[in-house]
């Protein structure tokens, strides 16, 4: 909050705040509207904090899918290639293998996206 308070003391602009769904709290999502901030936080399935004035728009929903589709391949490349415990030693040949492997992660998408 003290990055928020930072940024805008005093505005009545308002802004938007991105945060996981730990940070679904009554208090923390109190926090933010005190301070002029839309929490868009990723709604708990029960007893969310979160309620229909934020998530009725369509810019609340837009950020977690682009949030879904960067985690995906992320996990796309922990899982399948293998990045999650690398073999490799050394800092240069982990980072190469992951520069090949996020393409690879796309290229794996892609026929999907055709079919589309």
């Amino acid at each position: 909050m003290d990055i928020i308070h930072r940024h805008s003391p005093g505005s009545t602009r308002w802004l938007t705040r991105a945060a996981d769904k730990g940070c679904d709290t009554a208090g923390f999502v109190t926090d933010l509207r005190k301070a002029c901030v839309t929490a868009h936080v990723a709604q708990k399935s029960r007893h969310s904090a979160i309620d229909g004035r934020t998530t009725r728009h369509e810019g609340y929903a837009r950020p977690i899918k682009h949030r879904k589709r960067i985690e995906e391949a992320f996990g796309w490349a922990k899982i399948i290639d293998g990045m999650a415990q690398s073999v490799y030693p050394g800092v240069e040949k982990v980072r190469s293998r992951f520069i090949l492997t996020m393409p690879a992660s796309k290229l794996a998408r892609l026929p999907r996206l055709l079919a589309a």
